[in-house]
């Protein structure tokens, strides 16, 4: 049985050691680590199977901005499984949580840089329909978001931008 749930403090080393796993380098983990460690996380929750953590997602402030208006949103990212255990509903799991979880929290929408076949099984549109794009140079299709507030972003356009910690890494 899988149990999402909020980081503790108890799991920051495991939650390294499965980014670095699931990614294959230690950008990502580094990445969660940074943001962690200079207070920038909105949402970070694990996986967990059997006492042990198995998946993460985390999500951080993104700013979209046009000229002099800004409009606060989150993003996405990373999300993680243990390599020997995806394709088991795990991920999915934890997007669709941490969608849950943000929109009670009240945020208005979310952002990702992902696969385009994955994430609009959760709602997840190519932003550039709301005319928001991404600060990094990446295709259309990769890059989405999803309202958690029908109409939240509605005469919202402009470049979304990310924390810094995602080009120190």
């Amino acid at each position: 049985m899988i149990l999402v749930r909020p980081e503790k403090s108890a799991d920051v080393a495991a939650v390294h050691q499965l980014n670095e796993r699931a990614f294959g380098r230690p950008a990502e983990a580094n990445l969660v680590d940074a943001l962690r460690t200079r207070g920038k996380v909105a949402l970070s929750l694990v996986a967990e199977e059997d006492g042990r953590v198995v998946g993460h997602i985390l999500f951080s402030p993104v700013t979209i901005a046009s000229g002099e208006s800004t409009f606060s949103a989150l993003g996405l990212a990373p999300m993680a499984v243990l390599p020997e255990l995806q394709r088991r509903g795990i991920g999915s799991l934890l997007v669709a949580t941490g969608l849950a979880e943000c929109r009670k929290a009240g945020y208005a929408a979310v952002v990702v840089l992902g696969h385009p076949e994955y994430y609009p099984r959760f709602g997840f549109i190519p932003a550039s329909r709301y005319g928001i794009k991404c600060e990094y140079d990446v295709p259309d299709e990769v890059f989405m978001l999803i309202e958690l507030r029908a109409g939240a972003l509605r005469g919202c356009a402009g470049t979304a931008k990310y924390q810094p910690e995602f080009s120190e890494v």
